[in-house]
């Protein structure tokens, strides 16, 4: 007789085995019609699958955040049946919900187009509207190879006989059409609804090995409803005109070529982006009382190995075998990160309490090795360099450096944009170094950490640095997407593991906590990121080009060339467009271009000393006198540090 628990504490017990959608009947119609699956003992199940002992439960709707994920699944289902229907002879391989979609891989001579999506999207509507039931059979391994191999699909062959030993083997049936599938699935196809539409088609090897069959992937999103499939749908468009590649080329920022993959060119434009924002975070970091410090690019085989980098991340390491005589055979690996080097820094002398905390801070170029189909931009590269610092401190002094860089992290936010963050907390992952003791210490200091800085944070179990607990800072850009930014980790193995002590105030030796923190992280990926925040249209202290000063005609030229060498005077990016072409050309074009500021002069504003300021995005001029325009444009390309009665953090 199972007894199961509602998460409102109360217990409903029956005489014998109960399927979901009998408990929620059980509970009300309302529930009964509303719910699509049930949560048994933290899994999910389908409602017709017999519950048979005692279990916490919960029964999913479609507000809960797992229906999109059901969702997505059922529409892969579907997205399947509608595509053998319509194309017979063509086997399915895989095909999972993915973050806001799903796909599936089908195995066809003719590679399909969005050509075939119409077709394919009416025939998902057709399939969708018969509110076929999902039902879930259970198999043995023999009878599910036999039903694919008379169905000609290899692929799932293949599959079953892959699985391990003693697996319990599950189909789903909606009709008269059957996958090889764990589940769960919602009641019916009738539940997906209609808010789903095929996104694109890529080629995609099977299990994803370059030596197997190329297959046909197609790629669909759905939600719950139609209003948050627009949102959806518009976002992307958003994105697509924020794209970073198309602006960073239209604004001539950066390139990237097969040369140098995973490598930015930086244009001169790029790079003054580039240097306001390290020159911002530099000062911003002297202020909060951080040591700049520049560690080597190529490190011996034998720090990385003592560090443990060597056996945890060794595969995406660059590695250099010396061919001189004398050092044949040694290994030197370009950096992935500075954490160690720091460490030696730190160990060239006997340090005190009275040093700590330490904090160390480097902008240091990195180079990890990425999979050439990861990278993307600017945004996921090979070399990058970060804004990285550790802070060396005891483990009492923990609390107080997590307040102060909570601080300086939401004030550098601010100042880029940024109006708000989220917090994970990622604890132990299954392959990490240390005893589960110290990472108790650890998570716990962290933890207490978080409520005296009074962060609020979701947990992100498992996915933790492999020396120690992380929090990690998630940036909501100007168009609903979140980035993974910041992170500040506790970390008591590295001090262990490379030997690192103290002068405590009793005069023992200890080791000091080390505290890994970066608020942007990659500069190129958070630079990136700013791009599409702001599609291009910097704010002024950030912008490549501040200003360009455009004659109207030919005889105003002198007095634009005066105008530019003012403006650069006070150290604003300036140009001066002297061609021949009309000003509304120059306008258009340098509007295109994102230029913030368009000076205009011609003969009454050389008599007069004037010019004419044209905003970006405006229609309206502004005529001021060169004096006034120029202190007016300096103070507000200040960058936020550097204005009036803007507070920075004391140093330490």
């Amino acid at each position: 007789m199972p007894a199961l628990t509602l998460p409102d504490g109360s217990v409903r017990s029956f005489d014998g085995p109960v399927t979901g959608a009998t408990l929620a009947a059980a509970i009300g119609p309302g529930l009964a019609k509303a719910a699509l699956a049930i949560e048994v003992d933290g899994a999910l199940w389908d409602l017709a699958r017999p519950i048979e002992a005692d279990a916490k439960v919960r029964l999913i709707t479609r507000k809960d955040a797992e229906a999109l994920e059901l969702i997505r699944h059922d529409a892969a289902h579907v997205l399947a049946e509608a595509v053998q229907e319509l194309f017979p002879g063509t086997q399915v391989t895989i095909g999972p919900p993915i973050e806001n979609g799903f796909y599936y891989d089908f195995a066809r001579d003719t590679p399909f187009t969005p050509e075939d999506f119409p077709r394919i999207e009416a025939k998902m509507a057709e399939i969708i509207a018969r509110g076929a039931a999902f039902e879930r059979i259970v198999t043995t391994r023999h009878e599910a190879i036999d039903l694919f191999t008379a169905k000609g699909e290899k692929y799932k062959v293949e599959l079953i006989q892959d699985l391990p030993r003693g697996e319990t083997i599950t189909l789903y049936r909606q009709g008269q059409w059957v996958d090889l599938c764990r589940g769960p699935h919602m009641p019916t196809t009738g539940h997906v609804g209609d808010a789903f539409k095929l996104m694109k088609v890529a080629g995609a090897y099977w299990r994803g090995d370059h030596r197997n069959a190329m297959l046909s992937r197609i790629y669909g999103t759905a939600w719950r409803d139609r209003r948050e499939l627009d949102a959806h749908l518009h976002q992307l468009a958003e994105a697509e005109k924020r794209d970073h590649r198309r602006i960073g080329r239209e604004m001539g920022l950066f390139h990237l070529q097969e040369e140098a993959v995973g490598s930015v060119f930086w244009h001169p434009k790029g790079w003054r982006l580039y240097r306001a924002a390290e020159a911002y975070m530099r000062r911003r970091l002297d202020a909060a009382g951080y040591q700049e410090v520049k560690t080597p690019q190529l490190v011996d085989r034998a720090l990385w190995e003592a560090s443990g980098h060597w056996e945890k991340f060794r595969e995406h390491m660059f590695v250099a075998e010396v061919q001189d005589e004398k050092e044949k055979g040694r290994s030197l690996a370009l950096k992935p990160m500075n954490c160690p080097c720091h460490v030696q820094i730190f160990n060239t002398t006997i340090r005190s309490y009275r040093d700590l905390p330490l904090r160390l801070a480097e902008f240091g170029a990195c180079h990890r090795y990425e999979p050439s189909g990861a990278l993307h931009g600017i945004m996921r590269v090979r070399a990058f360099t970060q804004d990285d610092a550790h802070i060396f401190c005891e483990e009492s002094q923990i609390a107080d450096e997590t307040v102060r860089f909570v601080d300086l992290l939401s004030s550098v936010y601010r100042d880029f944009g940024f109006e708000s963050f989220r917090v994970k907390f990622s604890d132990r992952p299954p392959v990490r170094a240390g005893s589960d003791e110290t990472w108790d210490r650890a998570e716990a200091a962290l933890k207490d950490a978080c409520g005296i800085a009074g962060v609020e944070y979701e947990l992100n179990p498992g996915e933790g640095a492999f020396y120690g607990p992380k929090l990690e800072f998630v940036l909501r850009d100007a168009i609903g997407r979140d980035w993974q930014c910041g992170t500040l980790q506790v970390d008591f193995v590295l001090p262990e593991r490379l030997d690192a002590l103290y002068v405590a105030s009793d005069g023992s030796r200890k080791r000091p906590v080390m505290l890994h923190r970066a608020i942007l992280g990659s500069f190129e990926r958070f630079l990136g990121i700013l791009i599409e925040q702001y599609a291009g249209r910097f704010p002024l202290w950030l912008a490549p080009l501040q200003v360009v000063v455009a004659p109207i005609t030919s005889d105003a030229d002198g007095y634009a060339r005066e105008v530019a060498a003012a403006l650069a005077a006070v150290g604003l990016a300036v140009e001066t467009d002297l061609s021949t072409t009309k000003i509304n050309a120059k306008i258009r074009e340098h509007s295109v271009a994102h230029v913030p500021v368009i000076a205009v002069v011609g003969r009454k504003e050389a008599e007069a000393r004037t010019v004419a300021l044209r905003r970006l995005g405006g229609e309206a001029q502004t005529v001021l006198p060169l004096d006034q325009a120029v202190a007016m444009l300096a103070a507000e390309a200040a960058a936020p540090d550097l204005r009036p009665n803007v507070p920075v953090e004391a140093a330490a």
